[in-house]
This record gives C-alpha cells, structure tokens and sequence, in this order.
C-alpha cells in the first residue's frame, strides 16, 4: 500500500515551480525588452533618416512672366486689376500690408509681395500707379519717390506632379501668420511644447469625453503623433499601430526640437484633394483655399484651416460651407476660451464670410494647353524625377491677361456663331506669340480653355488651306529680276496629269477666273488658279524649301496639291511658320520657358533668344504689303468692321477642302495670333476662315489693343508712283496714281507729268524691262 506524500514535501515543490515559473518570465521579459530595445533602434534609424534627409519630394512649379510696370508702359487700369485679382491681392481702403490693393479713381496703390528671380531679388514695397488712358502715367514709391521699373510677383499657373499627386508649398516657421500657431496648439494640442511626443494628461481627458459621451468625440494623439502618423506609417485603426506611433513620437522628440517639429506638421498636414492632387500643408493650403501666400492670413482664414485639420473633406468650405462656417466659429470660441484672443476680436472674425476663392487658383488644369507646352519643352532638358520631385522653380512667357482676352473672344465668338448649323461641333485651337522674340504668350487647346484633354494647338495637324500661299508668294518676290507686287499673272483653269494618270484641276473658291491680273492680287484675293500657276513656275520643292527655311519642319511629297495647303500642320507650327513673316525674316524658334530655378533660388538654366536671318528684309516687307492689303481690301478685310485701319494688320485667311478647316494667322507689331476652328472627326463645317477663325482672331486683337504694325523701309527697297491700271511709273500728280514697295532696280522708270506723254524711248524701255 502507497503512503500519501505529506503536505510538508507539497509546500516543498510550490516555491520550486513558482521559481521556475518566475524564471522563464523574467527570461521571456528580458527577451522582450531585447526585441523592444530593438525594435525601437530601428524605428529611431526610420525617424532620424527621413526627418533629417530630404522630407518631401516637391512638383517643379510654372510661374507666368511677371509684370513690369514703368512710365509710358501701355497697359489698361482694368487689365492691371485683373492681374492684381489673379494674383490674389485683396482690396481695402488703405493698403496695409503685402497683398493689399487700394483703388482711388486713375490711381493705384499696393504692397507688393516681392519675389526672388531668376537673376536678382524684387523687394517687398508701396508702389502708386497712375493710369492715363490706356498706359501707365505714374510710377512711385509711397513717399513719393519715381520709380524707374517695378515688378510684380509672377503668377503660379501650375506644377508638375509625382505620381503619387501630393504637393505642398514648403514654409519656414518664421513665415506663418499671426495665430496660426496657438491656434493649431489650442485646437489640436494644448500640451504640445510640455510632452515628450505622447501627453498621458490628454489621453485621459479624450478617454473621459468619450467614456461620458458613449462614442468616440475627442482623439489623444498630440501634433507629433499626427506627424509621425501622417509621414511615417499608415491609417490602420490598431493597438500595434499605435503603440509604434507612440514610440516614434517619443524618439522624434528625443532628437528634435519643437520647433523643427512644428514646422514639420504645418507642412506635412492634409488638408484637401483637389482633383488627383492631394493638398499639404498650410503653404498650398493657403493659396488653394484664398489665392494668397499664407504670411498674409487674417484669424478667420487662419481659424478655417486649423479647423480643417478634423476632417478636410467633411469641412471643406466649397462643398459644405455652412458646415466648415460653424467649425471656424468654434475654433474662434476656442481661442477666447484659451485666452488667445478677446471676444470683441472672435466676434469681428465670426462676422466675417468664410472668403474662399471660387476655385483653386493653384490647380493644375487652370491652363493646362500651355503648361502642356511647358512639359514638352522641358522634357528635352530634364529627367521626369528632376520635374516631380526637385521643386524646380520655372519662368516662363506666359501672360494671363493675353490668355484670359483669348479665351473670352473664342467663347464669346462661338456663341454668335452658335445660329449656324454644326458650329455647336465645332472645336479650337489658338496660340498667341510676342513677335519679336517668338515667345508663346498664350495658348488654348480646346473650345473649353480649362478642359485638360487633347490639345489641338499642338497636336492637331489639319490641312492648312490658303496659309500656305504667303511662302508660295515670298519665294516669288526673292527672285526680283522675275516677280515684282505688280508682276502679271493668269488666273485661268488648267490641269496637271499626274504620274497615276490622276488628272488634278484646281479651282478657285468662287468658282470663277479672274484674267491677267497683278501677283499681289492673287495672294489679297486668295486666287487658286493663280497661285498654283506661280508655284508651279517656281517649282512645288522651291515652295517647299522656303516653307522649312520659314521654320516648318514637314515631310510633305512635292505634290502640286501642296501649293494649296493639302498639307496638315498644328497651330503651333503654323505661328512658327508666321512668326518668320511678321520678324522681317528673320527665324525665332518658338519657346514658352524663360529661365529655371532650382528649390533653393539657385540659377539652373536659361532659354535664351534665338534669332537667324532667313529672308531677305526687302522681300520680306513687300510680302508683308501685299498681306495688309489682304486686310484692308481682300479676304481679311471684315476686321477693320471691328478694329481702326490704323493698325494696318497683315494676316492670311485659310480654308481646307469642304470647309472642313477654319484657319487664320495674321499679326501687329507686337502680337501674332493663329486660330484653328474645326470638328475633331474632319467633318464639313458651316464655316471658312474669313467667317470662322477670322472672327475670333479679330475679337481677340480688339480685346488685346495692339499696337499698328510698322515696319521699317529696307535699304533695298523704294517706294514707286503707278498708274494702277497698268503699273507704268506715273507722276505722283497725275490722279488716281499709287504708290506701291519694289526691290530697288525692279521698279518702273517714272512716268511723265500729267497731260505730257512719255517720251517714245522711255516707253520703249519700260517695255523692254517688262518682257526682260
């Protein structure tokens, strides 16, 4: 029989088991404080790498020319103004600070901004503009001091994102406005500059609101929780995310000041979604929500965005703005609460709309034809991460008040042709130059100007019509010695068989011949028949080897069918092709990007003027007589119904078979302008150049005020008295007679006075020249 073990050996092998047992615990808590003290060297090596390296990858930002302002500058009070509201200056009755207007009858006060160029720094200051008329009368500093030049901050039209679509504006603490901080602090961490990264005291006080509230009202994650959450780790709800969000917290504070920290919130903080584009950070936010830089935020902007901090979506104030109203008010009650503001001044802010622009100035479909343009241009330049992630800051030639006249001619135009039949099908391109330099000042790819789709000002490549004809007509007028304004040519039908016993029979638009008649004629009136006869005497690779020396690149076979624009270029081509026609010959590659900046203000590099001498000035200007006469008495000459003959315009309508294209180009001396009308599907429209593109060519040059083109008189050029029946000299006496551009050595022997007839051997001679 078995004994039983006595109670005593019992209590013997407790103490024995419980220190086993104590042993493997301590064992297992030594491990884990071995995997924790691991885990957090490694989180520390994730804090310090990101925190301390480069924290953001920054979209390259597009900037619009700036303005510059000087005595006898023609440039409109309303068209100032315009630019001013763009750029996001606030009226007042005395201006303030930066960013603020203050209008008083033809004068103009501001505290502009400044900004850092591309080759020096413009200053913040007072500056009072007179205007007279339509140009600037008056240019001081506040104290009455003339100023020379003044230049505005160039407009943001745009960015170029990564592929993630964040963006921000990065800011420097010292950049904030008034209240921002203690309103971030009051409303999102009241401890901040007390705790070590988590704050035990705010834990406690959302677990009581929420314990007393039966749901979740109030979090207790401080500023750098969130920061650490938003910059370093997911939106996962779990108690291992938060853990590790906590430790994070705490190293990141170990390392780092407040300050540092601080900054690091305003720029990182969510704060809306525009589009694709994700908003971060005060910096963007600020502009997105107001137009304005964010050091220029009064208390109820900056009460808005602190409150949005919640929950941006739900508080946005263009979607739910009675919503993000009631919040901003209770941040401001808030503020009184904490002591960071009287009532009396909450209340002044509480009276105060939520003044949101709109729409977001910064969003990247404002212009999206040309910062299309922008992108191509550098993509020859630069590597794709360098343009997404580098915060390259880039100048270019585009003005918004070119831009903003273009796009309302188009659309005020299309609306009046809105009574023909199809025109609601009809789509536009359009592209504005400077010609001079061939900067593209303004650019639409679609009759929807905002719409970022297909951009047929540079990828649409239509049939160019009758804008072919000036490079048919130039090629002519170099070869003096044969072609003269006044040179006689036969407007007659004829038909060419071709090598595939095809037989082609041009014909004129009217459907008529017109006879013997002089070459400037065939170019003013658009003649087929007549034209093509000249191309054809010149041989169809000569016109198309001036085309490519005027700037076109193409591939066209040297088919006769070219000589009347059976060939397709884009309207950017097309105010290439122009802009050598309106710069007296000489060739300007087309550009949109000035200069280009790196984040930090550093030069990179310039795109500077280009210019090469083609054409001869003197058949240059004769080309550019016989395209004025296209508008003052010809195919273009509807526009002088809306504009003074004063100008003196020199353009070019065109028109591709069945009406299917609407074209026309045609320029001042200071602006060129090309206009595409046409349906995306080649389909017939209701419309030619001269009834279509003309129209809003001309309704943008009425808007743009232009100045009148005036070309210099080439040394190689004379002016000649005709008798215009027949382009004998003729004495400037005699009535009727005209005066019309020759290269020199090509024009007729002068004509007798009036009522004397010529001598038999002058007569003879001027035959003799005729037929040489």
């Amino acid at each position: 029989m078995t004994r039983p073990r006595s109670s005593r050996s019992r209590a013997k092998k407790r103490p024995g088991m419980a220190r086993r047992l104590f042993g493997w615990a301590l064992k297992l808590g030594l491990v884990g404080l071995v995997v924790l003290a691991v885990f957090a060297v490694y989180l520390d090596a994730v804090v310090q790498e990101k925190f301390s390296g480069k924290r953001w990858t920054v979209p390259a930002k597009v900037y619009a020319r700036p303005l510059e302002l000087f005595v006898g500058q023609k440039l409109a009070k309303a068209d100032f103004l315009q630019e001013l509201d763009a750029l996001g200056y606030r009226r007042a009755t005395t201006v303030s600070g930066p960013g603020v207007v203050s209008v008083a009858g033809n004068s103009i006060e501001l505290h502009s901004r400044g900004f850092q160029f591309y080759e020096s720094s413009e200053p913040a200051q007072r500056v009072r503009v007179r205007f007279s008329g339509d140009f600037v009368a008056g240019l001081n500093l506040a104290n009455g001091r003339e100023l020379p030049v003044a230049r505005l901050e160039p407009l943001l039209i745009g960015g170029l994102y990564p592929a993630h679509q964040e963006d921000r504006v990065l800011i420097k603490l010292d950049q904030v406005p008034p209240y921002l901080v203690e309103t971030l602090v009051a409303v999102e961490d009241r401890e901040f500059f007390n705790h070590f990264g988590v704050s035990p005291k705010g834990i406690a006080r959302a677990f009581w609101v929420n314990a007393t509230s039966g749901r979740l009202v109030q979090g207790g994650s401080t500023l750098t929780q969130q920061l650490v959450k938003n910059f370093y780790l997911t939106n996962e709800r779990s108690l291992s995310r938060k853990a590790t969000e906590a430790m994070m917290a705490v190293l990141l504070e170990l390392h780092y000041d407040k300050r540092e920290i601080l900054e690091a919130y305003l720029n990182e903080v969510f704060l809306g979604q525009d589009g694709q584009r994700a908003v971060h950070g005060f910096g963007l936010a600020s502009q997105y929500f107001f137009s304005q830089p964010l050091s220029e935020l009064q208390l109820e902007q900056v009460a808005l965005l602190v409150g949005m901090v919640k929950g941006p979506t739900f508080y946005n104030p263009r979607r739910n703005p009675e919503r993000a109203l009631e919040r901003r008010n209770l941040v401001l009650d808030l503020l009184v609460e904490q002591g960071v503001v009287t009532a009396e001044v909450a209340a002044a802010a509480k009276a105060k709309p939520l003044g949101v622009t709109r729409r977001g100035s910064m969003a990247d479909s404002s212009f999206p034809a040309f910062l299309d343009l922008v992108k191509r241009q550098l993509r020859e330049d630069y590597r794709e991460e360098d343009l997404t992630e580098e915060g390259l800051r880039i100048f270019t030639s585009f003005d918004p008040i070119l831009q903003f006249k273009a796009e309302g001619a188009l659309a005020d135009s299309l609306k009046r042709l809105s009574g023909r039949k199809g025109v609601e099908a009809v789509e536009a391109g359009m592209v504005v130059t400077n010609p001079e330099n061939g900067e593209v000042q303004a650019l639409i790819g679609s009759r929807q100007p905002r719409f970022a789709g297909f951009n047929r000002a540079i990828d649409a490549v239509r049939p160019i019509g009758s804008l072919i004809k000036p490079a048919i007509y130039l090629a002519a007028l170099e070869r003096p010695s044969q072609y003269s304004l006044t040179s006689l040519l036969e407007d007659e039908p004829f038909s060419i068989k071709g090598a595939n016993g095809q037989v082609w029979s041009p014909q004129n638009y009217d459907r008529k011949a017109h006879g013997t008649i002089y070459l400037y004629q065939g170019l003013v009136n658009s003649y087929n028949l007549s034209t093509t006869r000249l191309g054809m005497e010149l041989g169809v690779p000569t016109v198309l080897k001036t085309l490519e020396r005027l700037g076109v690149e193409h591939d066209w076979p040297a088919y006769p069918s070219m000589l009347l624009g059976a060939g397709g270029l884009s309207p950017l081509q097309v105010a290439g092709m122009y802009q050598t026609l309106a710069n007296g010959g000489f060739n300007t590659p087309l550009r949109g990007i000035r200069n280009v900046l790196t984040a930090d203000g550093e030069p990179l590099k310039r795109y500077p003027f280009q210019i090469q001498q083609r054409f001869d000035s003197g058949a240059i200007y004769l080309l550019q007589n016989a395209m004025q006469r296209t508008m003052a008495e010809g195919t273009g000459r509807s526009v002088y119904s809306q504009l003074p003959r004063s100008l003196n315009l020199a353009g070019k309508t065109g028109t591709s078979n069945d009406s299917r294209d609407s074209w026309f180009a045609g320029f001042s001396q200071d602006v060129l302008a090309v206009v595409w009308l046409g349906r995306d599907d080649n389909g017939p429209t209701p419309l030619t150049g001269a009834s279509g593109a003309l129209q809003v060519w001309a309704d943008f040059m009425r808007r743009a005020d232009p100045l009148p083109l005036d070309m210099p008189v080439p040394g190689n050029v004379t002016q000649a008295w005709i008798d215009p029946v027949d382009a004998r000299g003729a004495d400037p006496s005699c009535p009727g007679t005209v005066q019309m551009p020759y290269i020199r050595g090509s024009e007729p022997l002068p004509g007798s006075p009036c009522g004397l007839q010529a001598p038999v051997d002058s007569v003879m001679d001027w035959v003799r020249g005729w037929l040489d």
